[in-house]
């Protein structure tokens, strides 16, 4: 009886135990996803620290990628993080890039054990930084949460795995599967709540990408308009194989204040280049293709991933979808759809494809759904 009593005891204690380690993590999950959209080329990393079950420093990785979120929970811990215990959302970084090793960092503070969502597939990390925290008699745990870890990171793993980032395609269309009126002008599919969901998505997001025939017939900002957030609008990114974005768009006049890289073809215009420099943005020269004529979409990832971007949203237009579907290169879809119907002579969402090739696709599964007010927001990602 006496044995049995203990082991019951013994039982609740290791429940108890793991239902706290999944709290902590769940909260590093949740402050690294503060920092989207601001970190790259860094991921957006958690930590919090605990000790004798209470939070003594936690941390996210700041703007610009530094410092990194151990660095932060540990200096806001403090002599507290001595003897206690790190949740961190991704393996601590083992080498010196623009700061020093993470892994060194918590083996100078003292820390007992480190939970790690998930290991860095980052060739110069890669397991390293796991390894030297054990050899430095440091308990590590591999593996809590670490499907939503590789969601949230999914980006710094594309990037690293692929050479590209991690692509998100966002679609808003009527009740009858339309994304503009006939003539392609623009018209209000959803209403508020889904268009502040779509602000939230660009703030988490590297960089928003259009084609020109959105900027033409649109002539959108592709701004983050969230009270208190303008700051963290994304890099915005325009397929323009001929240069034809007018100098008076909205656009090229803001491209001081946010940054505009009108991607192009490698025979466009020098003088037009030369105009779009001088106004603030900055024109990246592609191989053109000429069935269907375009940019190579694949050589188009390639740079903006050189140039550091892990997080990338396609908003528009429907034959710029189209194409990213038909290449292969869409990793998730976010689909926003309004209630009202548009009629016939509406423009497709996805050009001459029918939207049951990404609805009904086998590439992707139903990933979350939800209401917002009138309209609806389903979520897909690539299986």
């Amino acid at each position: 009886m006496i044995f049995r009593i203990l082991e019951n005891q013994l039982a609740q204690k290791s429940t108890e135990a793991k239902a706290a380690d999944l709290r902590f993590m769940q909260l590093a999950l949740s402050l690294g996803r503060r920092g989207l959209g601001r970190t790259w080329p860094n991921p957006a990393v958690g930590a919090v620290i605990v000790k004798d079950g209470v939070i003594v420093g936690r941390g996210w990785t700041q703007p610009g990628g530094r410092p990194h979120a151990e660095v932060e929970a540990l200096r806001r811990a403090g002599e507290a993080a001595r003897g206690a215990t790190l949740y961190v959302t991704l393996e601590p970084c083992s080498h010196f890039g623009r700061s020093p090793p993470c892994a060194d960092a918590v083996i100078a503070a003292g820390l007992a054990r480190v939970v790690s969502a998930i290991e860095d597939p980052n060739p110069a990390v890669a397991g390293k930084g796991h390894n030297k925290l054990r050899a430095a008699g440091i308990a590590v745990d591999v593996g809590l949460c670490a499907a939503e870890a590789a969601r949230d990171h999914a980006g710094h793993f594309r990037r690293i795995r692929d050479n590209r980032p991690h692509v998100i395609l966002k679609l808003a269309v009527s009740a009858d599967d339309k994304i503009g009126a006939a003539g392609h002008k623009p018209v209000a599919i959803t209403g508020e709540s889904a268009r502040k969901r779509v602000h939230l998505m660009r703030a988490q997001c590297d960089a928003i990408l259009v084609g020109i025939g959105t900027v033409t017939a649109d002539d959108p900002m592709l701004t983050c308009r969230l009270p208190g957030m303008t700051g963290r609008s994304p890099v915005r990114v325009v397929l323009d194989r001929a240069l034809r974005i007018p100098g008076s768009s909205r656009l090229v006049h803001s491209a001081r204040e946010t940054p505009l890289w009108v991607m192009t073809s490698d025979f466009a215009e020098a003088a037009a280049a030369m105009k779009l420099g001088a106004a603030g943005a900055q024109v990246i020269r592609l191989q053109a293709t000429t069935n269907p004529p375009g940019l190579d979409l694949p050589a188009l990832l390639r740079a903006l991933a050189e140039k550091g971007i892990t997080r990338l949203m396609v908003e528009g237009g429907a034959l710029v979808a189209s194409s990213f579907v038909t290449a292969g290169l869409v990793d998730e879809i976010r689909l926003l759809r309004g209630s009202d119907t548009i009629g016939a002579d509406g423009v497709p969402a996805l050009d001459a494809l029918p939207l049951t090739a990404i609805t009904q696709s086998q590439a992707f599964r139903l990933r979350a759904s939800e209401d917002l007010a009138k309209d609806s927001l389903t979520i897909y990602e690539r299986t």
